[in-house]
């Protein structure tokens, strides 16, 4: 795990006044890396969280510490796109939750993820500032031939772009407004566009207001 998906180590460790020494010894690993894991400073792997489990006596998944409930009508930003060019960052290289969240003006199913329209050079399709929903998982190709939607090229590039059959088997062709073809390109990840919300019917989300936002959702719940 990373700083963005915290542990409980130090929380379950208070909890039995177990010491660092304590559990460096119940799991093997140096008191040093312990301090490390703890403090979200290196990645817990698969073993090591089944090692903590069984020194604190709890299942796996207990040493996680709970995503953020998330509100319906809010939704992660993965990357900007604009001028027919790829979609940046990565999804890769920013945190699951995204570059940052903005609430929408209707509800999303969980799988939803969004990307902002950058530039006006994607006219008169999108505009500066529109948000593309679709859905995480992704769909098969051939559900999204002849339309545009996000991929994923083999070589990590991220496009919105209408998806065309490509000249040779297992290929494809991307063409968008206002930007040459890219012609023969292999696909790994493929999301049809589900909805386009326009600029100024959404707003980015702060923390104060989202922290307000499952406060409410919590008392109501």
């Amino acid at each position: 795990m990373d700083k963005n998906y915290p542990n409980r180590i130090n929380e379950l460790r208070n909890e039995r006044s177990m010491t660092i020494e304590d559990l460096s010894e119940r799991t093997g690993l140096s008191v040093s890396y312990v301090s490390r894991l703890e403090n979200g400073e290196r990645n817990l792997s698969v073993k090591n969280l089944n090692l903590f489990a069984h020194a604190f006596d709890v299942a796996a998944q207990d040493i996680l510490a709970k995503a953020p409930e998330k509100a319906p009508n809010v939704v992660g930003v993965m990357g900007r796109i604009g001028a027919g060019a790829e979609i940046l960052p990565e999804e890769e290289q920013i945190p699951p939750e995204g570059l940052y969240e903005i609430e929408t003006p209707f509800p999303l199913p969980h799988d939803a993820i969004a990307f902002e329209v950058t530039g006006e050079s994607m006219w008169p399709r999108y505009d500066d500032g529109d948000i593309i929903i679709c859905w995480r998982q992704g769909v098969v190709v051939e559900e999204v031939l002849g339309w545009e939607a996000a991929v994923k090229t083999a070589t990590g590039q991220r496009y919105l772009k209408r998806v065309l059959q490509g000249s040779e088997r297992g290929t494809f062709d991307l063409e968008s407004h206002n930007a040459p073809p890219i012609r023969g390109v292999r696909l790994v990840w493929v999301a049809a566009i589900q909805s386009v919300i326009r600029s100024g019917q959404w707003k980015k989300l702060t923390p104060s207001a989202r922290q307000r936002m499952v406060q409410k959702m919590t008392a109501s719940g």
